[in-house]
């Protein structure tokens, strides 16, 4: 059997990361979850993810500081941005990210997007 694909759950709002763990995990991935960009960047170096989803907007270390962190320790590991907001898809620095997608109770592109970077 293949090993399971780990996804890191990055997001200050417990509602999305539970959310995002219920249906990852059904859908057959490990799922590690961290509620601010600290956590995430501790957690990156230990857990070793093969992909992570990363807010953008949470209090203290904003998604895009996490982004350039993850990208400098592990250059090839997708990062998808989530986020609420649109406007932030004009930031230059989302473009280091692998995908861009504005949340959204339908989790269908997300999930399609995760597939796709996990190829």
């Amino acid at each position: 059997m293949a090993e399971k694909k780990k996804i890191m759950v990055v997001d200050d709002e417990d509602a999305i990361r539970l959310l995002y763990e219920e249906e990852f995990s059904d859908e057959g991935y490990d799922v590690v979850s961290c509620s601010n960009g600290e956590e995430a960047i501790e957690k990156f170096e230990k857990e070793n993810p093969d992909l992570v989803i990363l807010d953008i907007a949470m209090p203290g270390m904003s998604g895009l500081d996490v982004l350039g962190k993850i990208k400098e320790k592990s250059p090839n590991t997708p990062v998808i941005m989530s986020t609420a907001y649109s406007h932030y898809k004009n930031d230059f620095y989302t473009h280091v990210a692998d995908a861009y997608i504005v949340k959204s109770p339908d989790l269908g592109e997300l999930k399609d997007k995760v597939k796709e970077l996990l190829g």
